[in-house]
């Protein structure tokens, strides 16, 4: 599995499940945002510790170009323009909802749908 960096725009939610997700399938992964919150949305922590995945304790995390240039892919969720473009890095967008506000059902929902991503991406 290639070193993926996952990217989103306040780094609470989207890319810290996909980081915890793919972590579990036995990737490396960081992620990062471009303007991070300051803790991660707790039906995301609630929704990851259900299947025994705890990241009560991370906190999001800027990103940086070091990042970038760390991994192999990078996968952007909504971050735009502020995501740094390095050539010969492989990018994908995955075009998915800020679980901001959104009830644990929904996260769940999400989640489900970031594991199929991240299935695809492990092959």
């Amino acid at each position: 599995m290639k070193r993926a960096l996952f990217v989103c725009i306040h780094n609470a939610g989207r890319s810290q499940m996909a980081q915890a997700l793919y972590e579990l399938r036995g990737g490396e992964a960081r992620s990062a945002g471009s303007a991070p919150a300051d803790e991660l949305h707790q039906a995301v922590v609630e929704a990851l510790d259900e299947i025994g995945i705890d990241v009560s304790d991370r906190t999001p995390h800027t990103l940086s170009q070091e990042d970038v240039e760390w991994a192999e892919l990078v996968v952007t969720m909504g971050c735009g323009d502020a995501c740094p473009f390095i050539p010969g890095k492989e990018y994908v967008d995955w075009d998915l909802p800020d679980p901001v506000g959104m009830c644990l059902e929904e996260v769940r929902e999400l989640r489900a749908v970031i594991e199929l991503k991240i299935e695809a991406l492990a092959g």
